[in-house]
């Protein structure tokens, strides 16, 4: 059985829409569905329950953040497998059933997500290397890898490098669709999910602690999930959220390359992509009073 956990955190609407299409769809895989209501304002979560009887309702008294909703919602879980899904995601498909399928013919796997979509058909670039210093001068200067053959190029860089249009082992997966092992978490810090941040970036915490316990991390390309991904409506909370990520990700690399040479090279190069990209972003939303993503 696969527990599907979902955290709403004011997106009655989001979430309800995300919960018919679970029930509509998936029939290849038994499977039930724990919604942990993250202290939301918006309206009594006990309004799912008109709807969606069949949930268990977790109610938190204080936002827990992502990591921590979801790890309430595993304690109060039954499946041998988990899937950590967005309230703001649609499946247009039995996608739980056939990325579950994975398991059958693969016995490394740590996590395994499937491919995204925003609203108007626009892929979204949920395989992803980890960064790196090699990574981040090649991004920089694009000429490099477009040099690459192709092929070479997409899987060597993946994101908006990669067209999402075959199945492949990554470093880590968007975590708007994460499928794995419940026995897997066995082998984890305490036996859960590492919560260490609140929001953002523990995709790619939780991924490289699979690759270091011998796992490896898929994407399968064989079906595609709705990814609304809407982001802040305010370029103030865009930019702090994105700072938050530039923090958690120099963490990541921190915790995995130690600080010397290499780590100070990568925060300059990294370090100055991120805050020039932030400088366009908030120049064009005061030109245009439009954010871009």
């Amino acid at each position: 059985m696969v527990s599907v956990i979902i955290i709403n955190y004011n997106t009655f609407s989001l979430t309800s829409a995300c919960l018919r299409s679970i029930y509509r769809f998936t029939q290849g895989v038994p499977f039930e569905v724990i919604l942990v209501d993250n202290a939301s304002t918006e309206c009594d979560p006990a309004a799912f329950l008109n709807e969606f009887p069949e949930i268990k309702l977790l109610r938190s008294d204080k936002n827990l953040g992502f990591a921590g909703g979801n790890n309430l919602g595993i304690q109060q879980s039954d499946g041998e497998h988990i899937l950590l899904l967005n309230s703001d995601t649609e499946l247009k498909e039995d996608s739980i059933a056939i990325v579950h399928r994975s398991f059958s013919t693969n016995k490394d796997i740590g996590f395994v997500g499937c491919r995204m979509e925003f609203p108007n058909g626009e892929v979204q670039y949920t395989a992803r290397r980890f960064r790196s210093l090699s990574w981040e001068l090649m991004d920089l200067f694009r000429f490099i890898p477009a040099l690459m053959p192709a092929e070479k190029r997409a899987e060597r860089m993946l994101g908006k490098y990669f067209r999402h249009d075959r199945s492949l082992s990554c470093d880590w997966l968007n975590g708007a669709f994460l499928l794995f092992e419940r026995r897997l978490l066995d082998q984890f810090p305490r036996q859960k999910l590492d919560d260490r941040f609140f929001m953002y970036a523990e995709d790619q915490l939780w991924c490289e602690q699979a690759i270091e316990l011998g796992r490896h991390n898929y994407f399968i390309a064989d079906t595609t999930i709705v990814h609304v991904n809407s982001g802040s409506s305010s370029i103030r909370k865009q930019l702090s959220n994105r700072q938050s990520m530039f923090r958690h990700e120099l963490s990541i690399l921190k915790r995995r390359k130690g600080v010397g040479v290499y780590y100070i090279l990568f925060v300059m190069v990294f370090g100055f992509k991120e805050y020039t990209r932030n400088g366009i972003k908030w120049l064009y939303y005061q030109l245009t009073g439009r954010l871009i993503r």
